[in-house]
């Protein structure tokens, strides 16, 4: 079940982690890293394919008032938005980090998409209750790093750094 299926929850957003296909990780690499970096995720609807390859996943974070769907991507669709992206972000790359992960999309074939949504309670008297995007900017950090890809937020063609 997407998150889009269930009311608590608005989406707000997509990312991406761009990445070769041939770095596509197994359900279980992905699942055993996410569930290190905070004991209070809550992953659902794990989803391989026949090689143990990671097909999707939801992520709950209570804490964040958030939740992420993330799944796997491959095929002419992710080229022609890598293409697409590289010439959205060459211009305004001027700095070595962004210059490389210009060239780094470019080769990319797979892509994770991260949608991110809000928990959105229906009764709250704690004004504090907000969105917290620890969790969106932790995971995309954490798999860019297993899949030795770019987190890219493609509305502003911005690579994201997963350092918190």
């Amino acid at each position: 079940m997407s998150m889009f299926e269930d009311g608590r929850y608005s989406w707000r957003e997509t990312y991406f982690v761009l990445f070769s296909s041939n770095n596509r990780p197994k359900l279980k690499t992905v699942q055993e890293a996410i569930a290190a970096m905070n004991e209070h995720y809550v992953l659902t609807n794990l989803n391989e394919d026949e090689n143990g390859l990671f097909d999707s996943l939801t992520l709950l974070s209570p804490d964040d008032f958030a939740a992420l769907d993330i799944c796997y991507i491959d095929g002419e669709e992710v080229l022609e938005q890598a293409s697409e992206l590289v010439e959205q972000m060459k211009p305004t790359a001027c700095e070595p980090n962004e210059i490389a992960a210009v060239k780094q999309i470019a080769r990319c074939d797979a892509r994770f998409d991260v949608l991110h949504f809000e928990e959105v309670p229906e009764f709250s008297e704690d004004e504090d209750d907000m969105l917290d995007p620890s969790a969106l900017l932790l995971v995309l950090g954490e798999l860019a790093k297993i899949t030795g890809g770019v987190a890219v937020d493609p509305q502003s063609g911005s690579v994201i750094s997963g350092d918190g």
